[in-house]
């Protein structure tokens, strides 16, 4: 992918979720939808029925587990999964969501765990950080944070947290190799990552990906299965797993990606 390429498909990405952010920062202005149309999209406002757009995203939070949460960080959830369902948070531990939009993910693992523990959430959106840091005053959070950066070079400290979590956006980084390794770099050994993306099956080509949507939609964007397993393990993780949990589209699923940092 050529630099000219990868920065213009970083801006496709940053204008369409800072249009997201706008229509829920202010409701009357006429911004487009995030996630376009039902065939070439993997994510949805929460507040929107399942079928709405098409099958990635569908009841990612189960019954009251978003309750007392603001509206606006509910109303931004544009995950394909629930990562906080498989990353198996603790009182007292330090949590990172890649991506963190809206805020939701981030408010939602403060709260698992607890006082004693932090949750971070980086994003390169800046309206998007300006409704997360509303969310969370709002939710009267005192244990998060929200930093601008990009995921490929994430602005904590080697080692500086036990779980790193994300919902749907490593398919958007024009460098994945850079976001798995960051994600090593910034876990303490035995941490461990409990990610929800969108997964294609090995026999899926990146043409077969471009054809099927666009990257801004998910879609083209998405590394096979086994493309994710090398790259983890290129990484320097262990005990790495792709769990397809359900196909949205041919070839494409959502996914749970779990792997462990080794104790030195």
């Amino acid at each position: 992918m050529s630099e000219n390429t990868s920065a213009d498909l970083r801006e496709e990405v940053r204008t369409r979720y800072a249009a997201a952010a706008r229509a829920i920062l202010e409701p009357t202005a006429a911004t487009a939808g995030c996630c376009g149309p039902a065939a070439d999209s993997c994510c949805r406002p929460a507040g929107e029925a399942a079928d709405a757009v098409g099958g990635f995203s569908q009841d990612l939070y189960r019954q009251g587990e978003t309750d007392g949460l603001p509206a606006e960080a509910v109303l931004a959830s544009l995950g394909c999964g629930n990562p906080l369902a498989v990353a198996d948070l603790r009182d007292g531990e330090r949590v990172l969501d890649l991506g963190s939009g809206g805020g939701i993910d981030v408010l939602l693992s403060a709260r698992r765990v607890g006082p004693s523990g932090f949750a971070y959430g980086v994003d390169m959106t800046d309206e998007m950080l300006q409704l997360a840091r509303a969310n969370a005053a709002k939710a009267g959070a005192g244990n998060v944070e929200f930093l601008k950066g990009q995921i490929e070079a994430v602005p904590l400290p080697d080692a500086s947290v036990d779980v790193v979590i994300s919902n749907c956006v490593i398919n958007l980084s024009v460098d994945k190799p850079a976001v798995l390794t960051e994600m090593f770099r910034v876990l303490v050994p035995g941490g461990r990552i409990g990610i929800s993306d969108v997964v294609a099956q090995d026999q899926l080509t990146p043409a077969d990906r471009a054809a099927a949507g666009s990257y801004v939609g998910c879609i083209a964007g998405a590394l096979s299965r086994t493309e994710y397993l090398d790259g983890l393990a290129a990484a320097g993780f262990a005990d790495a797993s792709v769990t397809f949990t359900h196909e949205a589209a041919p070839g494409l699923h959502s996914a749970i990606i779990r792997a462990i940092k080794h104790a030195s």
